[in-house]
């Protein structure tokens, strides 16, 4: 149907198609009432024949529409009109994030990848908060918006198909890759079901890979429920430790094990992003005991409900899904495989089966044991390997194939795989001190071990060897343990190679090796000439230190003359004279007398004719440290004084003669 300019609603303009997905085409359309562009996401016919999902549809729809957060895809409306169910949605522009996995064609940034999920748990938290469960989270459903935001889409849609007769056997079969085990298993789903897809999204991001991934959907959701995912860091070796232990505790398939919230996983993450490689990820086993039943209840439901209404239940959805779709004969042999990895029954395709009986859990027994309790049920015991196992003593069952499921039956005469423990295996740690990096590796693993690898500095070893190990050599490990080695990186420290900067001013030389990175210390002499010059370095030019080293500068300083004010009281000196007075028989009153005033033995200031009644006679020297000063006056009658003192022109600035 051509939709492009047709108004739906009385309100919303269909524009251009601008997406297609498995259950809906999405249009982008023009709110005429609010006069903004919108996304209508019309469902396919094939959806809109059931009555049931149509309602489930339409009232999960509307309970998603009350989510506000920046990392939703906001719903404004939700509408039908000649056959046509629609969503009115916020229009994003940006790309999916698959479409982002897909052209990268490898692992994305770690720290990119976190990022993500932290918008995405943010998102599911909220969401969870409300009761509401996605269901289908997985990067088509993400969108990443041109400034990089992630925005969570199609909440409520989900639910509304898992619980209509449209199962996750047929339209939503595309995303099994990222079903959490109980829901690929048709069990009840929850918050931590979403966790688990989440997990399985960063998995993806930062590997470039679905963690189980085969050739039919149907053996993806059995790997889901079966088999142990390989860790995220082995394929991408520099992917944080933590980061990867966050990934592997959301895949947990016992949901007791996972988050229990998106707010705990909210909390890992975003530490992550602080210590990436930092121990505070709760990834702790329980008790297995315990654990089985969890994923019985977490598989099939309510342990205490009716298993033949629900194993009906489910034949029932098998059977409308067949007869709607018409399904060839090729996919129906598909079909009864995963009826039957189901624990459903095959009477409605009237096959009769031979007897069944329900597989045995011999994991942990001894293998007497479980050869006994596995051929009383007429199934035939067989030891596939003998492996060491530190956990499992020795003569014990360590795993089985197929792997135990509560309710699983298998036909009689099947074959049950077990491996048996060859107990502990133990080794010598090799000496590998002194050794270079890859030499104690292969040392190490030649010996049965891993190798945990610590670099840091060292003064004293050269850059790749090893420092020192933290199992002492010769003692005995279990073989697989990891034994933790340091290796050096060399001094770590930076050399240079000091330039000559004797002759220069203080604050060139100082610039010059401060420059280099080295430290300066000043250290001052008295002198003559070359004022603020440097005469010697401590550590010669040309000489190659480590980057920080001080190196102390000589300089001269040559002092500065100081000056000082000088009083002389002339009249206290002489005595002075009177105005009247006269002289002696022949001779006259001198009423003068000459000043002479020396530093040291150098004149420095004289003057004649100066009256013997002056009180307050001044004049200036200068000079350097201490100095002699000597003042002597003198008359034309052959008068004489002198006066002498010694004083230090650093701490004084005024003297006076009297």
């Amino acid at each position: 149907m051509i939709l492009e300019g047709k108004i739906l609603g009385n309100r919303y303009e269909i524009i251009e198609k601008v997406g297609n997905g498995g259950m809906a085409t999405v249009y982008k359309a023009e709110d005429k009432v609010l006069k903004r562009n919108v996304a209508v996401k019309v469902l396919k016919d094939e959806f809109t024949t059931d009555e049931e999902f149509i309602k489930r549809f339409e009232i999960e729809a509307q309970s998603a529409a009350r989510l506000t957060h920046p990392n939703i895809v906001s719903i404004y409306d939700v509408g039908s009109e000649d056959n046509l169910y629609y969503i009115v949605m916020e229009l994003i522009r940006g790309k999916t994030l698959k479409e982002i996995i897909v052209e990268e064609r490898g692992p994305l940034p770690w720290k990119w990848s976190v990022n993500v999920a932290i918008q995405i748990a943010s998102a599911l938290e909220m969401a969870h908060k409300n009761n509401i469960i996605h269901r289908d989270i997985k990067p088509h459903n993400i969108i990443i918006t041109e400034d990089g935001i992630a925005k969570v889409t199609d909440f409520g849609i989900a639910k509304a198909v898992s619980n209509s007769t449209i199962t996750a056997f047929g339209t939503t079969i595309g995303s099994v890759h990222y079903f959490s085990p109980e829901h690929a298993r048709g069990g009840f789903t929850d918050a931590k079901s979403d966790l688990y897809s989440l997990g399985v999204v960063m998995y993806e991001m930062v590997t470039g890979r679905v963690p189980f991934d085969a050739d039919t959907p149907v053996s993806v959701a059995l790997k889901h429920m079966q088999e142990e995912p390989e860790e995220p860091i082995e394929l991408n070796p520099n992917l944080p430790s933590a980061v990867n232990r966050i990934i592997m505790k959301a895949l947990k398939k016992d949901t007791t094990l996972r988050y229990q919230s998106a707010t705990d996983m909210l909390a890992d993450l975003r530490q992550a992003l602080k210590n990436p490689n930092g121990d505070f990820v709760d990834d702790r086993d329980y008790d297995a005991t315990a654990k089985t039943q969890k994923i019985n209840t977490d598989l099939y439901g309510d342990v205490a409900e009716d298993d033949n209404k629900k194993r009906g239940e489910t034949d029932n959805k098998f059977i409308a899904f067949i007869k709607s779709h018409k399904v060839l004969s090729a996919f129906i042999g598909l079909i009864l495989l995963f009826a039957i990895s189901l624990g459903g029954t095959l009477a409605f395709l009237n096959i009769t089966n031979p007897a069944e009986v329900e597989l045995p859990d011999v994991v942990g027994m001894s293998k007497e044991e479980a050869q006994k309790t596995v051929e009383d049920l007429k199934l035939v015991f067989e030891v596939s390997s003998e492996e060491y196992n530190k956990d499992v003593p020795e003569g014990y069952v360590i795993s089985q194939d197929p792997t135990y499921i509560a309710d699983y039956n298998v036909k009689e005469g099947s074959t049950v795989k077990v491996v048996i423990s060859k107990g502990q295996e133990k080794t010598t740690v090799p000496k590998v001190v002194g050794m270079t990096k890859e030499e104690a590796v292969d040392a190490l693993e030649e010996a049965n071990l891993k190798a945990d690898i610590v670099e840091e500095t060292s003064r004293t070893v050269e850059e790749g060897y090893v420092i020192s190990q933290e199992v002492e050599a010769d003692s005995e490990a279990y073989a697989g343990d990891t034994i933790k080695i340091h290796v050096s990186t060399g001094t770590g420290i930076k050399q240079v190679t000091v330039q000559n900067v004797v002759g220069q001013t203080e604050a060139n030389a100082k610039s010059t090796l401060e420059g280099q990175g080295l430290k300066v210390n000043v250290n001052y002499v008295e002198a003559t000439s070359n004022d603020g010059k440097v005469t010697a370095q401590s550590v010669s030019a040309g000489t190659t230190v480590d980057e920080g080293t001080t190196v102390t500068l000589t300089v001269n300083k040559v002092a500065e003359d100081k000056k000082a004010s000088v009083t002389i009281n002339v009249k206290s000196i002489t005595g002075g004279y009177e105005e009247n007075s006269e002289g002696a028989e022949g001779t006259t009153v001198v009423k003068n007398v000459k000043i002479e005033l020396r530093v040291d033995d150098s004149t420095v200031y004289t003057d004649s004719g100066v009256d013997k009644n002056t009180t307050n006679k001044t004049t200036e020297i200068s000079g350097k440290g201490s100095v002699r000063l000597t003042l002597v006056i003198t008359d034309t009658n052959g008068g004489n004084w002198t006066r002498t003192q010694t004083i230090n022109l650093d701490n004084t600035s005024t003297v006076s003669f009297s």
